[in-house]
């Protein structure tokens, strides 16, 4: 079984080839620091399953599922992230992924994700389909769920403190695309400004996104 792993941490990737190596039968284990590395190995390699993490440097580990998805229909991805937040699980799922575990799961829940979702069933975490039971909650992280992909895509760069032109640089799009989508995010989510955004990516339980200094919040 061929299985790639896209972390951003090479000590993290390191630990899974361990962990997966003596756990699972002889396997071929490639690694990806970044989503566009994912997007090329898969490509080039065809992996049997994904291992995929949400806070990937450049694209995020959803755009990447999803650039990969619509190449090999038939692609097998576990994210397994630090984000617990409904939101970003529900956004992971929609795009395709078969899985999704924190990394705070026990070691045996990571083994059982693996061989599972390689079988082609789906998996998530007990906790967190018991958390809020993917139901539809009435505040402001639900208005998410009315993005399209590539919206959800640059307000999580946004949260993140990428520029307009870092944004564009990095989906390959004109930076006028990025100013148009920005405006339409800020209508559905009946935001104002960019400061407001990034606030409402709080508020929704994002904040963990938010690694780098807002310099965009500056941007209006």
């Amino acid at each position: 079984m061929k299985i790639l792993i896209a972390d951003d941490h090479a000590v993290v990737r390191q630990g899974y080839v361990s962990l997966l190596s003596m756990a699972l039968e002889p396997c071929e284990i490639m690694e990806a620091a970044s989503g566009e590395e994912a997007c090329d190995f898969s490509r080039k390699h065809q992996p049997d399953l994904i291992i995929m993490d949400v806070g990937l440097p450049g694209i995020s580990g959803i755009e990447a599922a999803a650039r990969i998805l619509e190449d090999q229909k038939d692609a097998r991805i576990l994210f397994f992230s630090m984000y617990n937040e409904v939101p970003i699980v529900k956004r992971a799922l929609q795009v395709g992924a078969m899985g999704y575990i924190t990394k705070s799961c026990e070691t045996d829940t990571l083994i059982k994700a693996v061989q599972r979702v390689a079988e082609g069933e789906i998996f998530v975490e007990y906790d967190l389909i018991m958390k809020s039971s993917f139901n539809d909650q009435a505040s402001e992280s639900s208005k998410l769920q009315q993005l399209t992909r590539r919206q959800f895509e640059v307000f999580s760069m946004l949260a993140r403190g990428l520029s307009n032109d870092e944004i564009a640089h990095a989906l390959a799009i004109e930076k006028k695309t990025v100013a148009n989508t920005v405006t339409a995010i800020k209508s559905s989510l009946g935001i104002e400004s960019m400061a407001k955004l990034v606030f409402f990516a709080i508020d929704a339980g994002l904040v963990q996104i938010c690694t780098q200094p807002a310099a965009s919040v500056a941007q209006d």
